[in-house]
């Protein structure tokens, strides 16, 4: 990857201008991805669909986003950071345009694909910029600091995204990233072209014209959708109807065929080589579980608390908060800990506290407000779940490779979260349109059954983890979305029938 001069630790403000920029891109993307959540129960009600049809709204942000974050960390070392950066950040503007005036649903879902394009090219772009542009004794730091910023997006999306859904309305959130992302722009643009090392040179003449393969990425891409489409309207379609199978076993020979083709190929799509390390490939199948878990809490929270406890979008985005906080405060607390536990330990007790909530949950869930002797002890259990996990699950990947190899690692870890949460929205879909018309709580506590039963497989998988203690705490904490998404959404009919 080539690279300018690291910036020293006496360097001028302007020299820190691309760990800003950095922190900014990864703060805008995940940021979207948070406060999106609030907006869902407006968007039912404004176009008359049912969970099944909104559940896109979250799905099909997550599906390009996973499956185009692997080649475009490829990307960054052809195009340079700096472009694809641009590029990014222009193109998730563009999108969050299209989404705050899109006059119908589907326009709507072309947008959010588009942003989770642009997100796609952000997030790597983003952490090229700090490995590249930072010199090596405050590359620590300035990692930590570009994870804070995504901790930071995943506190504030539910209070600042209840607020605007609130007063305004949910158009509005997307009318946020206008500004924020002309401003990247801006600066982004000031940014020095970068100047490669003699080593860097050979290298990229090496690789000149080697994008990532176009093939195996459109694979993986269509194979994703047609898996996600497959799961959230098997219940609507059939799941013996001609279309169904289509969809699941096309696109899950489309996934094969990317992950097979990738294994030869000089410029693959998907590092399929770091599988064979036993460490990083349970690092990913725990991630692939987690990312299912938690891409459905941050969902189903905000479903429950005003389809069923009827709060506002602010209520509810406060009701989230004070898990959210305490997610964050424990990864920042583990990842700062001079005696911190061994990968292994972390994933495995963090998934078995979020096994343990979810089961808690499932029996003791009421259905009349009960925020202080159910919600928020539900949220901290959530919280303290996945703060552990999302440090022992990157720790394990970044720590079982070889460092120059640490950005690709990272970057495949996060697809994978990406894939477990697309599909874990579109089990979810199915499995509340199945329960739909019966007791309000029954789809609830079938849903926290299911979600036990991932965070199982995952304390499983992290059994594979080498039991090994990082020998330093230098491995970036991915940011820990908000948990206190807890509970899960309501049957079709009680979305279309309750607005905040």
């Amino acid at each position: 990857m080539s690279s300018r001069a690291p910036v020293p630790p006496s360097a001028p403000p302007s020299a820190r201008t691309p760990l800003l920029l950095a922190c900014g891109g990864s703060f805008l993307a995940f940021l979207d991805a948070m406060i999106t959540n609030l907006a869902v129960p407006d968007l039912a009600h404004d176009f008359e669909v049912g969970v099944t049809s909104v559940s896109w709204v979250v799905t099909i942000y997550a599906i390009p986003l996973a499956a185009l974050l692997a080649p475009a960390g490829r990307l960054a070392d052809v195009l340079g950071r700096r472009r694809l950066f641009l590029i990014g950040a222009a193109v998730f503007t563009a999108a969050s345009l299209l989404v705050a005036v899109a006059p119908v649903f589907a326009a709507l879902l072309v947008g959010r694909a588009a942003q989770g394009v642009g997100a796609a090219l952000l997030i790597p772009a983003s952490f090229a910029i700090v490995l590249a542009d930072t010199a090596p004794e405050r590359r620590a730091a300035a990692i930590a600091l570009w994870s804070a910023s995504a901790s930071l997006a995943a506190v504030l999306g539910p209070v600042v995204g209840g607020v605007l859904v609130d007063a305004v309305g949910w158009r509005v959130l997307f009318c946020v990233n206008v500004p924020l992302g002309i401003w990247l722009l801006t600066r982004a643009r000031q940014l020095p072209t970068a100047m490669p090392t003699p080593a860097q040179t050979r290298t990229a003449a090496a690789q000149r014209g080697r994008f990532p393969d176009a093939t195996a990425t459109a694979l993986l891409t269509g194979g994703i959708a047609a898996l996600v489409l497959g799961l959230t309207e098997a219940e609507r379609w059939g799941w013996a109807d001609p279309v169904t199978l289509a969809c699941l076993i096309g696109g899950g020979a489309a996934t094969l065929a990317a992950i097979g083709r990738s294994a030869g190929h000089p410029s693959p799509a998907i590092e399929v080589g770091l599988w064979r390390n036993r460490t990083y490939a349970a690092a990913n199948a725990v991630s692939a579980l987690f990312g299912a878990f938690l891409f459905a809490s941050l969902l189903l929270g905000v479903l429950f608390l005003v389809s069923v406890w009827d709060y506002s979008a602010l209520r509810a985005g406060l009701a989230m908060t004070p898990g959210a906080v305490f997610s964050a405060l424990v990864g920042i607390t583990i990842s700062r800990s001079k005696r911190q536990a061994s990968p292994r330990v972390l994933v495995v007790a963090g998934a078995l506290t979020l096994a343990a909530t979810a089961g808690a949950l499932a029996l003791w869930l009421p259905a009349e407000p009960s925020f202080l002797t159910a919600w928020l002890p539900g949220g901290f259990g959530l919280g303290l779940g996945i703060g552990a996990i999302s440090v022992g699950s990157s720790s394990a990947a970044a720590l079982s490779v070889d460092p120059t190899r640490f950005a690709a690692a990272v970057g495949l870890n996060i697809a994978a979260r990406q894939i477990g949460g697309a599909l874990g929205i579109a089990a979810l879909a199915m499995l509340l349109e199945s329960r739909a018309g019966s007791d309000p709580l029954t789809p609830y506590e079938h849903t926290y059954w299911l979600m036990a039963a991932l965070s199982f497989a995952a304390a499983g998988a992290g059994l594979l983890l080498r039991p090994n203690r990082p020998e330093t705490t230098t491995v970036p904490t991915p940011p820990p979305a908000s948990p206190a998404s807890v509970p899960a959404p309501t049957p079709v009919q009680s979305l279309a029938d309750t607005r905040p």
